[in-house]
């Protein structure tokens, strides 16, 4: 048995984070990925066999439809224009898996950006300074931002991933195995990016991106999936602000990385 698994959009770097690590998580994943002409694949020659379809899927709806049948999981990574336009997308994504006659699983890409009116690192309090690494001052440590909490976004790359997240809440509603990622710091080479404010926070290795999608697979096969959940995905870091007990809990997410180890 394979588990024929279409990224679209699996050239960026949170797809080519997934083709590279999942088939080591388990070797029966195969890999559609379909992107718009001319992306660059950031996996950098690291990731095995795939097969790519060039596609601009808003131009060419009939041709998505009908590549749609016989996957198992499909992971919907893609950007698109401004927040109608990206709204416009998530539609037509989420209309063609809901149409077929046996839906795939359904992994929404979102962020923690969904929720960046819950921390707002560039103001002050506790989480500024986090962000500042000014720990010893810290009085009271919040707790982790829940899993559980509502999208409240501040910005419309924000709201783009709450629109996936209602998607995520209507597809499991319809019986579909649906999930959203908020995910946190991806990036190609797994490296700080010391000028981004709070970033070691946020910081998720590939690897553990990689790690959740195949828990909540994984769950989903045996039957345990909690359809229409968000969940954050963010390595095992030290001064992680973001709740991943939850999916360590409920599907068994197991990240491997630390920043303030990674990074040492």
């Amino acid at each position: 048995m394979e588990f024929n698994t279409l990224l679209i959009g699996g050239r960026g770097t949170i797809g080519s984070g997934l083709r590279i690590y999942l088939p080591g998580m388990d070797e029966r994943y195969r890999f559609c990925s379909i992107d718009l002409p001319g992306a660059p694949d950031r996996a950098g020659g690291r990731a095995g066999d795939v097969d790519f379809v060039d596609m601009n899927i808003m131009e060419e709806p009939d041709r998505f439809n009908a590549l749609l049948s016989g996957y198992d999981l499909v992971v919907y990574l893609a950007r698109h224009g401004d927040l109608a336009a990206m709204n416009r997308m998530t539609d037509l994504v989420f209309e063609a898996v809901l149409a077929q006659d046996h839906p795939p699983m359904i992994v929404g890409s979102s962020s923690v950006h969904a929720v960046d009116d819950a921390y707002r690192f560039f103001e002050k309090g506790a989480y500024a300074q986090i962000a500042e690494r000014d720990f010893d001052r810290i009085e009271n440590w919040p707790q982790p931002i829940s899993a559980h909490i509502p999208a409240c976004p501040i910005n419309d790359y924000g709201r783009e991933k709450a629109y996936v997240e209602t998607w995520v809440a209507r597809a499991a509603d319809r019986g579909c195995g649906a999930l959203a990622t908020r995910w946190g710091g991806v990036n190609p080479d797994n490296t700080p990016i010391v000028e981004e404010r709070g970033y070691f926070a946020v910081w998720c290795h590939q690897q553990d991106a990689a790690a959740m999608v195949h828990a909540a697979y994984t769950t989903y096969r045996n039957g345990g999936l909690p359809s229409g959940r968000h969940y954050f995905v963010i390595s095992d870091n030290t001064y992680n602000i973001f709740d991943i007990q939850t999916p360590k809990d409920e599907i068994g997410y197991l990240p491997r990385h630390n920043a303030e180890t990674f990074f040492d």
